[in-house]
């Protein structure tokens, strides 16, 4: 039976665990449409990519009265990516998922919408409990959210003259906005927004 993917939830990335659990090769990252497929002659319905999905993304049904009943929640799902996420700014990251390398920065930022990318450090790091939801920073932007957390390096440090950190870099439609430097905890929760709507403004 068919597996479906919620692209609603999910960042469309080719280090998808999904990809790299499946054993038929069924579900693959096409570089030309810039997606991940899934090849429903070759899948067996092994259901091993489902819990290699950190936001139950992936859906694999057993009957075709199950796939018809999955594919109508999908399409019923009101939910969009930043609805799910649960780390904070300026905090330990929570999930491995949020956590990206320098050399992945280019195919994060999205073609048409924001990309918010957290650059921090081990000395960075802020109590999680005074810390501010990245939902909370995000809910009133319109459109589509992603957030990314990423390790200081010396070459961000010059490339986007990162003086404090954590640091926040805000891109649009692919191209970097600004970035607001240093920590903001969540008595400090509007300031915080009111900068980031101004950055989206320029």
């Amino acid at each position: 039976m068919p597996t479906l993917i919620n692209f609603k939830i999910c960042d469309n990335s080719p280090e998808c665990g999904g990809i790299a659990i499946c054993p038929t090769n069924a579900m693959y990252y096409d570089e030309n449409k810039k997606s991940i497929v899934i090849d429903n002659e070759k899948c067996i319905s092994c259901g091993l990519c489902k819990p290699n999905c950190p936001v139950s993304a992936i859906h694999v049904a057993k009957t075709d009265k199950e796939f018809q009943q999955l594919k109508k929640e999908v399409e019923n799902d009101s939910r969009k990516i930043k609805d799910l996420f649960v780390d904070r700014y300026g905090a330990s990251p929570i999930s491995d998922f949020f956590i990206i390398s320098e050399d992945q920065v280019e195919e994060k930022i999205l073609k048409e919408g924001i990309t918010i990318i957290e650059i921090y450090t081990d000395d960075s790091i802020q109590c999680l409990l005074k810390s501010i939801p990245i939902k909370d920073i995000t809910d009133e932007i319109e459109g589509d959210v992603s957030f990314f957390k990423l390790k200081r390096t010396e070459q961000l440090e010059k490339s986007y003259k990162i003086k404090e950190t954590p640091s926040l870099l805000i891109f649009k439609d692919g191209s970097y906005k600004d970035k607001i430097d240093g920590y903001f905890d969540s008595n400090q929760i509007e300031e915080f927004k009111e900068n980031i709507r101004e950055i989206l403004t320029l």
